[in-house]
């Protein structure tokens, strides 16, 4: 662990199994029903920078969509234990996205990668925009000194973070991309073409229209049903936050050979 070079589909379907990627993931039912039920109920840290309006007040419409994206127990009366994602889904998740990458590098477009899981996914992020550089995309430099009621707005090794007292932050909420995007309209600098990010921060980028790709865990609704109204455009699911995160190497790997940004090692 990791597994040398760039896995098969089956290959990987296995590693993420193994390393509680997807599968059965730690994350446990309950807190998954509570999460949609916030969701349900309006609490807008759950919306992770979406407008969701009422469209989704029925707890067990959430279910239904995380059921059918994510591979989640679609029993309403299932209510404690073990939650899966499917780790087939999760591939076919990757599968969106690289098509989504490989369009940015054919563009050469500007891209601008963000995570509110930092302890997770950061370096999920990282490499993945140094193959889209290295391809001949602009990495998007987002402007100084901003910063949010959480704290401050960073980029650390190309990817935007939330800065608080010395740390990177966990963050749920879409103001971090807000004030991103808000700064470079008002500088008259352009948007990003595709924004690559997780929680609130691509929550918000497709809000704004903003063509975004993210990551999100099987507890964090908000990313599926932004993906089933069409304003996120992929939402990956796993588990974002393993025992390692060198775990996601298979995984980066796999997503940038499909993407057309690595060569695949036989």
């Amino acid at each position: 662990m990791p597994i040398p070079g760039t896995p098969s589909r089956a290959e990987l379907v296995d590693h993420l199994v193994r390393t509680r990627i997807a599968g059965d993931v730690a994350t446990p039912r309950e807190n998954n029903l509570s999460h949609y039920r916030q969701l349900a109920n309006g609490v807008r840290n759950f919306w992770l920078g979406l407008e969701l309006g009422d469209r989704w007040s029925d707890e067990q419409d959430v279910l239904a969509v995380m059921a059918e994206r994510v591979g989640v127990n679609d029993d309403p009366e299932y209510r404690y234990g073990q939650d899966t994602i499917d780790p087939q889904l999760t591939v076919d998740g990757l599968d969106r996205m690289a098509a989504r990458l490989r369009k940015a590098a054919e563009g050469r477009q500007r891209v601008l990668f963000a995570t509110g899981h930092p302890g997770g996914l950061l370096d999920v992020h990282r490499a993945t925009a140094a193959a889209l550089r290295e391809a001949g995309c602009e990495i998007v430099v987002i402007p100084q000194g901003l910063q949010t009621d959480e704290g401050y707005v960073w980029q650390v090794a190309d990817v935007a973070v939330l800065e608080h007292g010395a740390t990177l932050w966990h963050t749920h909420s879409g103001e971090p991309m807000k004030a991103i995007l808000t700064a470079l309209e008002r500088a008259g600098r352009p948007l990003p073409d595709l924004v690559v990010a997780d929680h609130g921060w691509a929550g918000y980028a497709g809000r704004h229209g903003v063509d975004s790709v993210g990551y999100a865990d099987c507890n964090d609704p908000a990313l599926f049903i932004g993906e089933a109204e069409g304003v996120v455009q992929v939402a990956v699911p796993l588990d974002d936050h393993v025992v390692s995160p060198r775990h996601y190497d298979p995984m980066v790997a796999y997503l940038l050979t499909e993407a057309g940004l690595m060569e695949a090692e036989l």
